[in-house]
């Protein structure tokens, strides 16, 4: 068989590279420099010349995806995210969000009701009440942001396994979706969602979560970065179909492992 040789890229190394990162918000930015992704690796997995913004874009986005996958495979489901002492906890806690604080979304807790749908076997809602009801655990895990920062918090819940289990998820189903009371939105794939320091928290510091943390209800994953972690939850779905989130459409990695 003959191989075809790979196309020349159009533009020098370090203008394609400067081109494509300008396509970046700065967060991705920063972090694509630090994975420190050389040009021969871009031309291999994008098989096209580099002659534009849009291609560009589109040759980062297969990189990304390629990323997905590796980060995907070596994911290992058993292995425990590092927990500290409650001494160490982050006091006060950083609020993050890509609103200011005095955005954050009022949730009415009585009238509250959490949806589930897709490939589960019972779509009927959870009241708040409902979830507090739930076997509560708790740890304290690192939040790492992925603009450079993290924090150490004490965050207590339902293993997010658990909640699966009772609702009859699909666990051989890829992906577990969200959407959110802030228009926010995201998805994760199921051996994250599976991990056993996967929760979904309803407190904080042993208090009520607070609406700047994401009250009614956030998904901790110690094991992903921050954006991966969905705040004011309203809505899961359990699916096959490739969900996306509010930062992955936009450029950002989608597996998001920490």
């Amino acid at each position: 068989m003959v191989k075809k040789p790979l196309r020349r890229l159009a533009l020098d190394g370090d203008a394609v590279v400067k081109q494509a990162l300008r396509r970046l918000p700065q967060p991705a930015r920063r972090l694509f420099l630090r994975r420190t992704l050389t040009l021969g690796g871009l031309s291999l997995l994008s098989g096209c010349a580099i002659v534009d913004e849009d291609s560009a874009e589109h040759a980062l986005m297969q990189v990304s995806r390629f990323n997905d996958r590796v980060q995907g495979w070596l994911f290992d489901p058993k292995q425990l995210a590092p927990t500290y002492p409650e001494s160490m906890i982050t006091r006060p806690f950083p609020f993050n969000a890509y609103y200011d604080e005095d955005e954050v979304p009022e949730v009415d807790a009585a009238n509250y009701r959490l949806e589930i749908g897709g490939l589960v076997a019972d779509k009927r809602a959870w009241t708040l009440a409902e979830l507090q009801a739930l076997p509560q655990t708790d740890q304290v895990t690192r939040h790492i942001c992925v603009e450079g920062w993290s924090a150490i918090g004490k965050w207590g819940g339902v293993r997010f396994s658990d909640f699966l289990a009772r609702v009859g998820a699909d666990t051989s189903a890829k992906y577990v979706g969200f959407k959110c009371a802030d228009d926010y939105y995201t998805s994760i794939d199921m051996p994250t969602a599976l991990h056993a320091q996967t929760l979904l928290t309803l407190s904080y510091d042993g208090q009520q979560l607070p609406p700047r943390y994401g009250f009614p209800m956030k998904l901790r994953m110690p094991t992903k970065l921050g954006y991966k972690n969905p705040k004011h939850i309203q809505a899961i779905f359990v699916t096959n179909t490739y969900p996306g989130g509010y930062w992955e459409d936009q450029g950002y990695n989608w597996f998001g492992g920490s």
